[in-house]
């Protein structure tokens, strides 16, 4: 098997136990990249030389008896709406292609890294996260790994095509209205919108602040539920608890629908009770 086939869990697992280098796995998705990414069109930056420094720093975590965490070695890219020291964040838009770099990371790629996770860029996306296929004016079109004549979906599409390649092992996205499930499911992969708030979303540039998830993509729910744990940490901005939580209501259909008149005229019109429901009111 390749090193850019293995799963988050099978990287971090090996690195942590000196069966494998992060650096020998850094090399292969570089390499992987630097093959199938001019047709796929997944980056807008690149950090190698980030990268390799952070890889060079698991492996001597790992050979001096430490452990770098559970994402060891792990490389990862984010869309580019995220804060990267060094890069633009364009948020796949023209205009902010000359805003000033970042000073510090987001909070996202902090944790990410603090695991042991190996950062290899930023990725391309709908602009402004406002659209479902990621056919960026400025960067390019960025093609479906499985059909390049296909789209890869959006606004993550970037996020979602790399990890179905092998380009990275982990990328993150946003959803406000269906951006990472559309492109995850487009390009066969994992991806999750979180409850909203369980993920900051500090050092992201915004779509609609009060609708914005922020969330990963993996190959595996495994993976998924690694990068997850990671991650989360409620954002103060937009607890999911609190007050609110208090004056929150349940609705409970009673037997009327499960024996009245309505599943009646479900069974002999095939409507469905809900929808009956909707056209009485």
């Amino acid at each position: 098997m390749e090193f850019f086939e293995l799963s988050a869990v099978e990287i971090a697992t090996r690195v942590r136990a000196g069966k494998l280098s992060a650096s020998q796995v850094l090399a292969a998705h570089i390499r992987r990249i630097e093959a199938l990414d001019p047709v796929l069109n997944c980056f807008t930056g690149k950090t190698f030389e980030r990268a390799r420094a952070e890889a060079a720093w698991v492996d001597a975590t790992v050979q001096a008896g430490g452990d770098p965490g559970p994402l060891a070695g792990v490389p990862f890219a984010v869309k580019n709406l995220f804060d990267i020291v060094g890069l633009p964040t364009l948020a796949g838009s023209k205009i902010r292609r000359e805003a000033a770099p970042p000073k510090q990371d987001s909070p996202h790629v902090q944790r990410l890294n603090e695991a042991g996770a190996v950062l290899l860029g930023a990725l391309n996306m709908d602009e402004f996260a406002y659209g479902f296929v990621t056919e960026n004016a400025h960067d390019g079109p960025t093609r479906n790994p499985h059909d390049t004549t296909r789209i890869a979906g959006g606004s993550s599409g970037g996020s979602a095509a790399s990890v179905a390649a092998g380009l990275c092992v982990l990328a993150l996205g946003s959803d406000t209205n269906g951006s990472i499930r559309l492109p995850a499911g487009l390009t066969g992969i994992y991806g999750l919108k979180p409850s909203y708030g369980r993920v900051t979303r500090a050092g992201t540039f915004p779509f609609v602040d009060s609708f914005d998830h922020i969330g990963p993509f993996a190959r595996s729910a495994a993976d998924l539920a690694l990068a997850y744990d990671v991650l989360q940490d409620e954002d103060e901005a937009s607890p999911v608890l609190g007050e609110a939580a208090d004056a929150a209501r349940v609705a409970v259909l009673d037997d009327w629908f499960q024996h009245g008149p309505v599943l009646r005229c479900w069974r002999r019109c095939g409507s469905s009770p809900m929808r009956w429901a909707a056209r009485r009111a």
